[in-house]
């Protein structure tokens, strides 16, 4: 299955927003990694966005994935950017 890296960009008006919702973002995150479809998840040490890696059978797939996140449904990102990405050297299999 095609693996993605997810780039959410984060903007200070909505900082309130995500503390708010962070609690649910980071339960999603860490419910859909144990399923296997988020690899990897962690903001950038600025507080500029974050980036997720995640599997996902296409780009549709993946963007009907991520509206399920509740950042997403409480509009807590100011842009996301989906690019499927294909590993060369790591942990996530062949």
């Amino acid at each position: 299955m095609p693996y993605f890296a997810v780039q959410y960009t984060y903007r200070p008006a909505k900082a309130m927003l995500r503390d708010q919702h962070r609690p649910l973002h980071r339960e999603w995150l860490g419910e859909e990694h144990k399923a296997g479809n988020v690899l990897v998840a962690g903001p950038y040490p600025d507080g500029s966005g974050a980036l997720i890696i995640i599997s996902a059978a296409d780009l549709e797939a993946a963007e009907a994935f991520l509206a399920n996140d509740p950042f997403q449904a409480h509009q807590a990102v100011d842009a996301i950017r989906i690019d499927e990405w294909t590993q060369v050297f790591g942990p996530f299999g062949a």
